[in-house]
Protein backbone atom coordinates (compact mmCIF):
# COMPACT_ATOMS: atom_id res chain seq x y z
CA UNK A 1 0.00 0.00 0.00
CA UNK A 2 0.87 3.47 -0.53
CA UNK A 3 3.65 5.07 2.29
CA UNK A 4 0.89 7.86 2.52
CA UNK A 5 -1.95 5.39 3.75
CA UNK A 6 -3.14 6.04 6.76
CA UNK A 7 -3.69 2.23 7.67
CA UNK A 8 0.19 1.43 7.25
CA UNK A 9 2.56 2.25 9.71
CA UNK A 10 4.87 5.41 8.80
CA UNK A 11 8.06 6.47 10.61
CA UNK A 12 7.65 9.90 12.24
CA UNK A 13 9.37 12.25 9.56
CA UNK A 14 6.75 10.80 6.65
CA UNK A 15 4.18 11.38 9.37
CA UNK A 16 4.76 14.66 10.20
CA UNK A 17 4.68 15.86 6.61
CA UNK A 18 1.78 14.07 5.70
CA UNK A 19 0.26 15.81 8.42
CA UNK A 20 1.38 18.98 8.02
CA UNK A 21 0.21 19.24 4.28
CA UNK A 22 -3.30 16.98 5.04
CA UNK A 23 -3.88 20.21 7.64
CA UNK A 24 -3.03 22.92 5.14
CA UNK A 25 -5.06 21.21 2.60
CA UNK A 26 -8.07 21.25 5.49
CA UNK A 27 -7.74 24.84 6.43
CA UNK A 28 -7.80 26.03 2.30
CA UNK A 29 -10.64 23.39 1.90
CA UNK A 30 -12.73 24.88 4.95
CA UNK A 31 -11.91 28.42 3.59
CA UNK A 32 -13.22 27.32 0.26
CA UNK A 33 -16.32 25.40 1.07
CA UNK A 34 -17.49 28.07 3.36
CA UNK A 35 -17.90 30.55 0.32
CA UNK A 36 -18.73 28.04 -2.02
CA UNK A 37 -21.12 26.01 -0.07
CA UNK A 38 -22.11 27.30 2.94
CA UNK A 39 -23.64 30.35 1.18
CA UNK A 40 -24.01 29.43 -2.23
CA UNK A 41 -26.19 26.29 -1.01
CA UNK A 42 -27.09 25.98 2.41
CA UNK A 43 -27.84 29.42 3.20
CA UNK A 44 -29.63 29.34 -0.30
CA UNK A 45 -31.83 26.12 0.74
CA UNK A 46 -32.53 27.47 3.90
CA UNK A 47 -34.22 30.44 2.97
CA UNK A 48 -36.00 28.03 0.59
CA UNK A 49 -36.62 30.16 -3.07
CA UNK A 50 -35.03 29.87 -6.19
CA UNK A 51 -34.52 33.48 -5.89
CA UNK A 52 -33.06 34.14 -2.59
CA UNK A 53 -30.50 31.41 -3.51
CA UNK A 54 -29.58 33.52 -6.08
CA UNK A 55 -29.33 36.54 -3.99
CA UNK A 56 -27.42 34.70 -1.52
CA UNK A 57 -25.08 33.18 -4.36
CA UNK A 58 -24.54 36.91 -5.27
CA UNK A 59 -24.19 38.16 -2.45
CA UNK A 60 -21.38 36.15 -1.55
CA UNK A 61 -19.42 36.37 -4.85
CA UNK A 62 -19.52 32.76 -5.84
CA UNK A 63 -22.13 33.19 -8.56
CA UNK A 64 -19.71 31.41 -11.09
CA UNK A 65 -17.68 29.33 -8.96
CA UNK A 66 -17.63 25.87 -10.87
CA UNK A 67 -19.14 23.17 -9.64
CA UNK A 68 -15.81 21.32 -9.99
CA UNK A 69 -14.29 24.08 -7.73
CA UNK A 70 -16.31 22.58 -5.30
CA UNK A 71 -15.80 18.87 -5.56
CA UNK A 72 -12.04 19.85 -5.57
CA UNK A 73 -11.84 21.66 -2.36
CA UNK A 74 -13.97 19.04 -0.42
CA UNK A 75 -11.79 16.63 -1.60
CA UNK A 76 -8.63 18.44 0.02
CA UNK A 77 -9.75 17.45 3.43
CA UNK A 78 -8.90 13.97 2.57
CA UNK A 79 -5.40 12.13 2.30
CA UNK A 80 -6.47 10.45 -0.71
CA UNK A 81 -7.91 13.44 -3.08
CA UNK A 82 -7.06 12.19 -6.08
CA UNK A 83 -9.64 9.37 -5.47
CA UNK A 84 -12.11 11.26 -3.71
CA UNK A 85 -12.58 13.46 -6.91
CA UNK A 86 -12.69 10.97 -9.46
CA UNK A 87 -15.60 9.50 -7.33
CA UNK A 88 -17.50 12.30 -6.93
CA UNK A 89 -17.15 13.88 -10.67
CA UNK A 90 -20.58 12.96 -11.85
CA UNK A 91 -21.29 15.42 -9.32
CA UNK A 92 -20.22 17.83 -11.32
CA UNK A 93 -22.97 17.83 -13.17
CA UNK A 94 -25.46 18.82 -11.02
CA UNK A 95 -27.05 22.33 -10.40
CA UNK A 96 -25.52 22.19 -6.98
CA UNK A 97 -23.79 20.24 -4.11
CA UNK A 98 -26.18 18.29 -1.88
CA UNK A 99 -24.19 17.19 1.23
CA UNK A 100 -26.71 13.70 1.27
CA UNK A 101 -26.01 13.21 -2.34
CA UNK A 102 -21.87 13.87 -1.53
CA UNK A 103 -22.04 11.14 1.38
CA UNK A 104 -23.99 8.49 -0.07
CA UNK A 105 -21.58 8.48 -3.38
CA UNK A 106 -19.03 8.54 -1.11
CA UNK A 107 -19.73 5.35 1.28
CA UNK A 108 -21.67 3.86 -2.42
CA UNK A 109 -17.82 4.08 -4.22
CA UNK A 110 -16.15 2.65 -0.83
CA UNK A 111 -18.78 -0.20 -1.17
CA UNK A 112 -18.40 -1.11 -4.48
CA UNK A 113 -14.64 -1.33 -4.09
CA UNK A 114 -14.68 -3.51 -0.96
CA UNK A 115 -17.50 -5.79 -2.58
CA UNK A 116 -14.70 -6.25 -5.04
CA UNK A 117 -12.29 -6.90 -3.29
CA UNK A 118 -14.01 -9.68 -1.26
CA UNK A 119 -15.11 -11.29 -4.28
CA UNK A 120 -11.24 -11.23 -5.59
CA UNK A 121 -10.03 -12.52 -2.55
CA UNK A 122 -12.68 -15.60 -2.58
CA UNK A 123 -11.85 -16.44 -6.32
CA UNK A 124 -8.21 -15.60 -7.08
CA UNK A 125 -6.81 -18.89 -5.52
CA UNK A 126 -5.18 -16.75 -3.41
CA UNK A 127 -4.09 -19.13 -1.43
CA UNK A 128 -3.56 -22.34 -3.84
CA UNK A 129 -0.96 -24.60 -2.50
CA UNK A 130 -0.51 -22.76 0.74
CA UNK A 131 -0.72 -25.02 3.93
CA UNK A 132 0.12 -23.27 6.61
CA UNK A 133 -2.80 -22.88 8.85
CA UNK A 134 -1.92 -19.43 10.73
CA UNK A 135 -2.31 -18.21 6.59
CA UNK A 136 -5.48 -19.75 6.28
CA UNK A 137 -7.09 -19.08 9.16
CA UNK A 138 -6.00 -15.06 8.63
CA UNK A 139 -7.69 -15.71 5.51
CA UNK A 140 -10.90 -16.58 6.97
CA UNK A 141 -10.81 -14.07 9.78
CA UNK A 142 -10.71 -11.81 6.68
CA UNK A 143 -13.88 -12.93 5.01
CA UNK A 144 -15.53 -11.89 8.50
CA UNK A 145 -13.84 -8.91 8.52
CA UNK A 146 -14.72 -7.70 4.96
CA UNK A 147 -18.14 -8.78 5.02
CA UNK A 148 -18.39 -6.67 9.03
CA UNK A 149 -16.69 -3.77 7.05
CA UNK A 150 -19.69 -3.96 4.20
CA UNK A 151 -22.09 -4.39 7.26
CA UNK A 152 -20.85 -1.19 8.71
CA UNK A 153 -20.74 0.72 5.17
CA UNK A 154 -24.88 -0.06 4.42
CA UNK A 155 -25.72 0.76 7.91
CA UNK A 156 -24.43 4.36 7.23
CA UNK A 157 -27.04 4.55 3.94
CA UNK A 158 -29.33 3.01 5.77
CA UNK A 159 -29.89 5.80 8.71
CA UNK A 160 -33.61 5.95 8.20
CA UNK A 161 -35.68 9.09 7.90
CA UNK A 162 -33.68 10.63 9.89
CA UNK A 163 -31.02 13.15 8.95
CA UNK A 164 -27.82 13.25 8.46
CA UNK A 165 -27.00 15.53 10.90
CA UNK A 166 -29.04 13.87 13.58
CA UNK A 167 -27.11 10.85 12.97
CA UNK A 168 -23.38 11.90 12.61
CA UNK A 169 -21.47 9.92 15.61
CA UNK A 170 -23.33 7.04 14.51
CA UNK A 171 -21.83 7.77 10.83
CA UNK A 172 -18.26 8.12 11.93
CA UNK A 173 -18.31 5.82 14.21
CA UNK A 174 -19.29 2.88 11.53
CA UNK A 175 -16.79 4.49 9.12
CA UNK A 176 -14.26 3.99 11.58
CA UNK A 177 -15.23 0.44 12.14
CA UNK A 178 -15.22 0.06 8.45
CA UNK A 179 -11.49 1.07 7.94
CA UNK A 180 -10.34 -0.92 11.08
CA UNK A 181 -11.96 -4.62 10.11
CA UNK A 182 -9.90 -3.53 6.53
CA UNK A 183 -6.81 -3.04 8.99
CA UNK A 184 -7.39 -5.89 11.03
CA UNK A 185 -7.34 -8.17 8.02
CA UNK A 186 -4.12 -6.93 6.78
CA UNK A 187 -2.42 -7.40 10.14
CA UNK A 188 -3.53 -11.29 10.15
CA UNK A 189 -0.80 -11.70 7.02
CA UNK A 190 2.36 -9.59 8.68
CA UNK A 191 3.82 -13.00 9.42
CA UNK A 192 2.88 -14.20 5.83
CA UNK A 193 5.09 -14.68 2.63
CA UNK A 194 5.98 -10.80 0.84
CA UNK A 195 4.19 -12.35 -1.93
CA UNK A 196 0.92 -12.84 0.05
CA UNK A 197 1.20 -9.84 1.88
CA UNK A 198 1.87 -7.84 -0.88
CA UNK A 199 -1.34 -9.35 -3.10
CA UNK A 200 -3.44 -8.64 -0.02
CA UNK A 201 -2.93 -5.29 0.44
CA UNK A 202 -3.23 -4.86 -3.59
CA UNK A 203 -6.78 -5.97 -3.32
CA UNK A 204 -7.81 -3.93 -0.36
CA UNK A 205 -5.98 -0.50 -1.70
CA UNK A 206 -9.03 1.10 -3.24
CA UNK A 207 -11.84 -0.10 -0.82
CA UNK A 208 -9.28 1.38 2.47
CA UNK A 209 -8.31 4.63 0.54
CA UNK A 210 -12.70 5.14 -0.64
CA UNK A 211 -13.35 4.40 3.22
CA UNK A 212 -10.68 7.05 4.53
CA UNK A 213 -12.07 9.54 1.94
CA UNK A 214 -16.09 8.73 3.39
CA UNK A 215 -14.91 9.27 6.50
CA UNK A 216 -12.85 12.17 6.50
CA UNK A 217 -15.59 13.97 4.16
CA UNK A 218 -18.10 12.89 7.02
CA UNK A 219 -15.80 14.29 9.81
CA UNK A 220 -15.97 17.61 7.53
CA UNK A 221 -19.80 17.69 6.95
CA UNK A 222 -20.12 17.02 11.13
CA UNK A 223 -17.53 20.42 12.10
CA UNK A 224 -18.60 22.93 9.23
CA UNK A 225 -22.39 22.23 9.20
CA UNK A 226 -22.43 22.13 12.96
CA UNK A 227 -20.98 25.25 13.39
CA UNK A 228 -23.65 27.07 11.61
CA UNK A 229 -26.66 24.95 13.18
CA UNK A 230 -27.88 24.19 10.03
CA UNK A 231 -31.88 22.80 10.01
CA UNK A 232 -31.72 19.18 10.13
CA UNK A 233 -33.90 19.14 6.82
CA UNK A 234 -31.16 20.17 4.85
CA UNK A 235 -29.61 16.48 4.90
CA UNK A 236 -31.98 14.24 5.33
CA UNK A 237 -32.07 10.45 3.52
CA UNK A 238 -35.27 9.96 1.97
CA UNK A 239 -37.92 8.10 3.78
CA UNK A 240 -36.65 4.95 4.27
CA UNK A 241 -39.22 2.39 6.40
CA UNK A 242 -37.89 -0.06 9.06
CA UNK A 243 -34.85 1.51 9.49
CA UNK A 244 -35.76 3.93 11.87
CA UNK A 245 -37.45 2.26 14.61
CA UNK A 246 -36.46 2.69 17.98
CA UNK A 247 -35.68 -0.40 20.01
CA UNK A 248 -38.27 -1.73 22.39
CA UNK A 249 -35.76 -1.94 25.25
CA UNK A 250 -35.22 2.12 24.93
CA UNK A 251 -39.34 2.71 26.04
CA UNK A 252 -39.06 4.28 29.76
CA UNK A 253 -40.50 0.93 31.42
CA UNK A 254 -37.11 -1.09 31.19
CA UNK A 255 -35.00 1.63 31.91
CA UNK A 256 -34.16 -0.27 35.10
CA UNK A 257 -33.79 -3.63 33.45
CA UNK A 258 -30.62 -4.13 34.67
CA UNK A 259 -30.18 -2.90 38.25
CA UNK A 260 -31.06 -5.79 39.82
CA UNK A 261 -28.86 -9.08 39.14
CA UNK A 262 -31.69 -11.18 40.26
CA UNK A 263 -34.44 -9.66 38.69
CA UNK A 264 -32.53 -9.99 35.19
CA UNK A 265 -32.60 -14.27 36.26
CA UNK A 266 -35.91 -14.11 36.78
CA UNK A 267 -37.42 -13.00 33.43
CA UNK A 268 -34.04 -14.88 31.82
CA UNK A 269 -35.49 -16.02 27.95
CA UNK A 270 -32.81 -19.19 28.33
CA UNK A 271 -30.91 -20.72 31.23
CA UNK A 272 -27.80 -22.15 30.83
CA UNK A 273 -26.63 -24.82 33.13
CA UNK A 274 -23.55 -26.96 33.33
CA UNK A 275 -24.91 -29.42 35.18
CA UNK A 276 -27.47 -30.07 33.03
CA UNK A 277 -30.29 -28.84 35.23
CA UNK A 278 -31.25 -26.79 32.47
CA UNK A 279 -32.05 -27.61 28.66
CA UNK A 280 -28.82 -25.55 27.76
CA UNK A 281 -25.30 -27.45 28.89
CA UNK A 282 -22.90 -24.52 26.78
CA UNK A 283 -23.57 -20.84 25.78
CA UNK A 284 -22.81 -21.92 22.17
CA UNK A 285 -26.23 -23.95 21.95
CA UNK A 286 -28.14 -21.62 23.92
CA UNK A 287 -27.03 -18.63 21.42
CA UNK A 288 -28.25 -20.81 18.67
CA UNK A 289 -31.92 -20.14 19.66
CA UNK A 290 -31.95 -16.18 19.97
CA UNK A 291 -33.64 -14.64 17.54
CA UNK A 292 -31.84 -12.63 14.96
CA UNK A 293 -32.01 -8.75 14.26
CA UNK A 294 -34.11 -8.54 17.15
CA UNK A 295 -35.02 -4.77 18.88
CA UNK A 296 -36.32 -6.93 21.83
CA UNK A 297 -34.11 -7.42 24.62
CA UNK A 298 -32.97 -11.10 24.93
CA UNK A 299 -31.80 -12.55 28.52
CA UNK A 300 -29.71 -15.51 29.02
CA UNK A 301 -28.92 -16.49 32.72
CA UNK A 302 -25.56 -18.08 32.67
CA UNK A 303 -25.41 -20.18 35.97
CA UNK A 304 -22.32 -20.65 38.15
CA UNK A 305 -19.78 -22.78 36.57
CA UNK A 306 -16.49 -22.75 34.47
CA UNK A 307 -17.48 -22.71 30.82
CA UNK A 308 -14.71 -24.51 28.45
CA UNK A 309 -15.88 -23.15 25.49
CA UNK A 310 -15.11 -21.10 22.47
CA UNK A 311 -18.06 -18.56 22.63
CA UNK A 312 -19.02 -16.29 19.74
CA UNK A 313 -22.52 -13.87 19.86
CA UNK A 314 -22.33 -13.63 15.82
CA UNK A 315 -23.62 -10.08 14.14
CA UNK A 316 -26.79 -11.19 13.53
CA UNK A 317 -27.55 -11.79 17.25
CA UNK A 318 -28.82 -8.29 18.47
CA UNK A 319 -29.23 -6.82 22.04
CA UNK A 320 -28.94 -9.97 23.83
CA UNK A 321 -28.41 -9.46 27.66
CA UNK A 322 -25.98 -12.17 29.44
CA UNK A 323 -25.68 -12.59 33.17
CA UNK A 324 -24.23 -14.42 35.34
CA UNK A 325 -24.09 -15.35 39.48
CA UNK A 326 -20.74 -13.74 39.91
CA UNK A 327 -17.87 -12.33 38.02
CA UNK A 328 -16.14 -15.10 39.27
CA UNK A 329 -18.95 -17.20 39.43
CA UNK A 330 -19.68 -17.77 35.99
CA UNK A 331 -16.64 -17.80 33.90
CA UNK A 332 -16.12 -18.93 30.27
CA UNK A 333 -12.68 -20.13 29.57
CA UNK A 334 -10.58 -20.95 26.96
CA UNK A 335 -6.65 -21.17 25.98
CA UNK A 336 -6.25 -20.36 22.38
CA UNK A 337 -2.92 -17.94 21.38
CA UNK A 338 -0.67 -17.10 19.09
CA UNK A 339 2.02 -19.41 19.69
CA UNK A 340 0.27 -22.39 18.86
CA UNK A 341 -1.12 -21.36 15.52
CA UNK A 342 -3.98 -19.21 15.98
CA UNK A 343 -4.07 -15.54 14.77
CA UNK A 344 -4.85 -12.65 17.31
CA UNK A 345 -8.12 -12.26 16.20
CA UNK A 346 -9.53 -15.57 16.54
CA UNK A 347 -7.89 -16.59 19.94
CA UNK A 348 -10.85 -14.98 21.96
CA UNK A 349 -12.56 -17.25 24.66
CA UNK A 350 -15.75 -15.06 24.01
CA UNK A 351 -16.09 -12.84 20.92
CA UNK A 352 -19.11 -10.48 20.67
CA UNK A 353 -20.39 -9.03 16.99
CA UNK A 354 -23.90 -8.54 17.68
CA UNK A 355 -24.87 -4.72 18.34
CA UNK A 356 -26.33 -3.71 21.85
CA UNK A 357 -24.86 -6.46 23.92
CA UNK A 358 -24.45 -6.50 27.67
CA UNK A 359 -22.45 -9.23 30.27
CA UNK A 360 -23.20 -8.48 34.24
CA UNK A 361 -21.69 -10.33 36.44
CA UNK A 362 -19.73 -12.60 33.80
CA UNK A 363 -16.04 -13.84 34.01
CA UNK A 364 -14.15 -14.29 30.81
CA UNK A 365 -10.78 -16.06 31.06
CA UNK A 366 -7.81 -17.22 28.50
CA UNK A 367 -5.34 -19.61 30.18
CA UNK A 368 -3.01 -20.21 27.83
CA UNK A 369 -0.31 -18.26 29.88
CA UNK A 370 2.28 -15.68 29.36
CA UNK A 371 4.60 -17.88 27.73
CA UNK A 372 1.99 -17.91 24.69
CA UNK A 373 2.09 -14.15 24.14
CA UNK A 374 -0.98 -13.10 22.18
CA UNK A 375 -4.05 -14.81 24.21
CA UNK A 376 -7.24 -12.85 24.30
CA UNK A 377 -9.88 -13.32 26.98
CA UNK A 378 -12.86 -11.47 25.12
CA UNK A 379 -12.83 -9.45 22.43
CA UNK A 380 -15.92 -6.89 21.80
CA UNK A 381 -17.10 -5.22 18.23
CA UNK A 382 -20.34 -4.88 19.66
CA UNK A 383 -21.97 -0.84 18.81
CA UNK A 384 -23.54 -0.02 22.24
CA UNK A 385 -22.03 -2.43 24.11
CA UNK A 386 -21.32 -2.26 28.28
CA UNK A 387 -19.82 -4.85 29.97
CA UNK A 388 -20.95 -4.71 34.07
CA UNK A 389 -19.24 -6.34 36.93
CA UNK A 390 -16.78 -8.87 35.05
CA UNK A 391 -13.96 -10.09 35.28
CA UNK A 392 -11.62 -10.42 32.29
CA UNK A 393 -8.57 -12.13 32.98
CA UNK A 394 -5.21 -13.15 30.74
CA UNK A 395 -1.74 -12.05 29.67
CA UNK A 396 -0.87 -10.38 26.36
CA UNK A 397 -3.56 -9.12 24.63
CA UNK A 398 -6.55 -9.80 27.69
CA UNK A 399 -9.18 -7.23 26.40
CA UNK A 400 -9.49 -6.83 23.06
CA UNK A 401 -11.63 -3.70 22.35
CA UNK A 402 -11.30 -3.94 18.66
CA UNK A 403 -14.35 -1.24 17.29
CA UNK A 404 -17.54 0.31 17.39
CA UNK A 405 -18.73 2.10 20.79
CA UNK A 406 -18.44 0.66 24.43
CA UNK A 407 -18.61 0.94 28.28
CA UNK A 408 -17.06 -0.96 30.80
CA UNK A 409 -18.14 -0.34 34.17
CA UNK A 410 -16.64 -1.90 37.49
CA UNK A 411 -15.00 -4.33 36.10
CA UNK A 412 -11.72 -6.60 36.98
CA UNK A 413 -9.31 -6.72 34.23
CA UNK A 414 -5.65 -8.35 34.39
CA UNK A 415 -2.91 -8.60 32.02
CA UNK A 416 0.75 -7.75 31.01
CA UNK A 417 1.69 -6.70 27.65
CA UNK A 418 -0.98 -4.47 25.99
CA UNK A 419 -3.60 -5.74 28.06
CA UNK A 420 -6.04 -3.26 27.04
CA UNK A 421 -5.92 -2.76 23.72
CA UNK A 422 -8.06 -2.36 19.89
CA UNK A 423 -9.24 1.10 17.89
CA UNK A 424 -13.11 1.13 19.51
CA UNK A 425 -14.05 4.26 21.31
CA UNK A 426 -14.25 3.00 24.89
CA UNK A 427 -14.72 4.19 28.53
CA UNK A 428 -14.12 2.23 31.06
CA UNK A 429 -14.79 3.53 34.84
CA UNK A 430 -13.90 2.44 38.08
CA UNK A 431 -12.70 -0.39 37.10
CA UNK A 432 -9.83 -2.36 38.90
CA UNK A 433 -6.79 -2.99 36.98
CA UNK A 434 -4.06 -5.40 37.84
CA UNK A 435 -0.88 -5.70 36.13
CA UNK A 436 0.50 -9.35 36.30
CA UNK A 437 4.02 -11.19 36.23
CA UNK A 438 5.01 -10.72 32.44
CA UNK A 439 7.67 -13.55 31.25
CA UNK A 440 11.55 -12.65 32.42
CA UNK A 441 13.04 -9.54 30.28
CA UNK A 442 9.04 -8.53 29.20
CA UNK A 443 7.62 -5.13 30.25
CA UNK A 444 4.20 -4.48 31.25
CA UNK A 445 1.83 -2.17 29.14
CA UNK A 446 -1.50 -1.51 30.16
CA UNK A 447 -2.56 -0.01 26.80
CA UNK A 448 -1.94 -0.43 23.29
CA UNK A 449 -4.61 1.65 21.17
CA UNK A 450 -4.85 1.43 17.49
CA UNK A 451 -6.07 4.10 15.87
CA UNK A 452 -4.73 4.27 12.05
CA UNK A 453 -6.70 7.74 10.34
CA UNK A 454 -6.99 11.16 12.24
CA UNK A 455 -10.18 11.41 11.38
CA UNK A 456 -11.97 8.10 13.22
CA UNK A 457 -13.72 8.72 16.67
CA UNK A 458 -11.45 5.96 18.55
CA UNK A 459 -9.85 5.96 21.56
CA UNK A 460 -9.29 4.80 24.80
CA UNK A 461 -10.47 6.43 27.81
CA UNK A 462 -9.44 5.26 31.80
CA UNK A 463 -11.66 7.22 33.75
CA UNK A 464 -11.91 6.54 38.16
CA UNK A 465 -10.30 3.43 38.18
CA UNK A 466 -7.65 1.70 40.16
CA UNK A 467 -4.35 0.73 38.82
CA UNK A 468 -2.42 -2.39 40.88
CA UNK A 469 -0.52 -4.85 41.15
CA UNK A 470 -1.17 -8.06 40.84
CA UNK A 471 2.15 -10.47 42.32
CA UNK A 472 5.52 -9.17 42.64
CA UNK A 473 6.15 -6.54 40.18
CA UNK A 474 9.21 -5.04 42.00
CA UNK A 475 11.64 -5.92 39.43
CA UNK A 476 9.21 -5.16 36.31
CA UNK A 477 8.36 -2.01 34.17
CA UNK A 478 4.93 -1.40 33.92
CA UNK A 479 3.73 1.53 31.89
CA UNK A 480 0.54 3.44 30.91
CA UNK A 481 0.70 1.89 27.32
CA UNK A 482 2.70 2.57 24.16
CA UNK A 483 1.41 3.65 20.78
CA UNK A 484 0.52 0.72 18.80
CA UNK A 485 -0.80 3.08 15.47
CA UNK A 486 0.12 6.53 14.47
CA UNK A 487 -2.91 8.17 16.06
CA UNK A 488 -2.84 6.22 18.93
CA UNK A 489 -5.20 7.65 21.26
CA UNK A 490 -5.18 7.14 25.18
CA UNK A 491 -6.26 8.94 28.07
CA UNK A 492 -6.38 8.54 31.84
CA UNK A 493 -9.05 10.67 34.01
CA UNK A 494 -8.45 11.01 37.61
CA UNK A 495 -7.32 7.22 38.44
CA UNK A 496 -5.51 5.82 41.42
CA UNK A 497 -2.24 5.20 40.10
CA UNK A 498 -0.21 2.48 42.45
CA UNK A 499 3.51 2.75 42.89
CA UNK A 500 3.61 0.00 39.61
CA UNK A 501 3.70 2.70 37.13
CA UNK A 502 7.55 3.55 35.63
CA UNK A 503 8.76 7.06 35.92
CA UNK A 504 8.58 7.87 32.48
CA UNK A 505 4.88 6.47 32.31
CA UNK A 506 4.88 5.77 28.87
CA UNK A 507 6.72 3.15 26.69
CA UNK A 508 7.38 3.62 22.63
CA UNK A 509 6.90 0.83 20.44
CA UNK A 510 9.77 1.17 18.23
CA UNK A 511 13.16 2.90 18.90
CA UNK A 512 13.64 5.48 21.72
CA UNK A 513 10.28 8.12 20.45
CA UNK A 514 6.84 8.02 19.67
CA UNK A 515 5.22 9.78 16.57
CA UNK A 516 4.11 13.50 16.92
CA UNK A 517 0.29 12.76 15.73
CA UNK A 518 -0.53 10.29 18.75
CA UNK A 519 -2.57 11.87 21.30
CA UNK A 520 -1.63 10.54 25.11
CA UNK A 521 -2.65 12.59 28.22
CA UNK A 522 -2.97 12.09 32.23
CA UNK A 523 -5.44 14.38 33.93
CA UNK A 524 -5.75 14.64 37.50
CA UNK A 525 -4.89 11.47 38.67
CA UNK A 526 -3.38 11.25 42.22
CA UNK A 527 -2.03 7.82 43.91
CA UNK A 528 2.46 6.87 43.85
CA UNK A 529 2.63 6.95 40.31
CA UNK A 530 0.64 10.22 39.47
CA UNK A 531 3.95 12.52 39.53
CA UNK A 532 4.06 13.27 35.43
CA UNK A 533 7.31 15.75 36.05
CA UNK A 534 9.61 12.36 34.43
CA UNK A 535 7.51 11.98 32.10
CA UNK A 536 8.63 10.81 28.32
CA UNK A 537 9.06 14.73 26.40
CA UNK A 538 6.75 13.34 23.28
CA UNK A 539 5.30 15.95 21.11
CA UNK A 540 2.21 13.55 21.13
CA UNK A 541 2.01 13.75 25.15
CA UNK A 542 -0.26 16.47 25.44
CA UNK A 543 -1.13 18.45 28.77
CA UNK A 544 -5.26 19.22 28.36
CA UNK A 545 -7.26 21.07 30.59
CA UNK A 546 -10.67 20.53 31.90
CA UNK A 547 -12.67 21.42 28.42
CA UNK A 548 -10.37 18.88 26.38
CA UNK A 549 -10.73 16.51 29.10
CA UNK A 550 -14.55 16.55 28.92
CA UNK A 551 -14.15 15.39 25.52
CA UNK A 552 -12.72 12.00 26.39
CA UNK A 553 -15.83 11.26 28.90
CA UNK A 554 -18.80 9.18 28.74
CA UNK A 555 -21.18 11.76 27.63
CA UNK A 556 -18.95 13.09 24.85
CA UNK A 557 -16.70 10.30 23.62
CA UNK A 558 -19.58 7.35 23.25
CA UNK A 559 -22.37 9.45 23.61
CA UNK A 560 -23.39 7.58 26.45
CA UNK A 561 -25.86 9.38 28.18
CA UNK A 562 -28.90 7.76 26.13
CA UNK A 563 -28.19 4.20 25.54
CA UNK A 564 -26.57 3.51 28.56
CA UNK A 565 -28.96 5.24 30.53
CA UNK A 566 -31.56 3.01 28.92
CA UNK A 567 -30.43 -0.18 30.84
CA UNK A 568 -29.85 1.30 33.91
CA UNK A 569 -26.18 0.86 34.42
CA UNK A 570 -24.73 3.42 37.05
CA UNK A 571 -22.43 5.81 35.27
CA UNK A 572 -20.81 9.12 35.15
CA UNK A 573 -21.66 11.18 32.70
CA UNK A 574 -19.03 13.81 32.47
CA UNK A 575 -15.83 14.53 34.97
Amino acid sequence: MSSLSPYAKLNEAEQARLEARRKTRKRIAIISLSAIILVGVVVATVLGTASNRSDAKKAAGVDHQPLASSIKAMCDVTFYPDSCQRTLSSLENSKEIQPAAVFKLAVQSAMAELSNAALHLSESGILDGIHENMTATALKNCHELLSLALDHLNGTLSAGSKSLFQVMDDLKTWLSSAGTYQQTCLEGFESASGALKTAITNHLKNSTELTSNSLAITKWMSEVFGSVKLRRRLMSFPEQHGHDEEPEWLHPKDRKLLQSSADLRKIANIVVAKDGSSKYKTITAALKDVPEKSNKRFVIHVKSGVYYEKVQVDKKKWNVVMVGDGMTATIVSGNLNFVDGTPTFSTATFAVFGKGFIARDMGFRNNAGAIKHQAVALMSNSDLSIFYRCHIDAFQDTLYAHANRQFYRECNIYGTVDFIFGNSAVVLQNCNIFAKVPMPGQKNTITAQGKIDPNQNTGITIQDCTISPFGDLKSVQTYLGRPWKNYSTTVFLRNNLGSLIDPNGWLPWIGTSAPSTIFYSEYQNYGPSSYTKNRVKWKGLRTINNQIASKFTVGSFIQGNNWIEAVGVPYKYGL
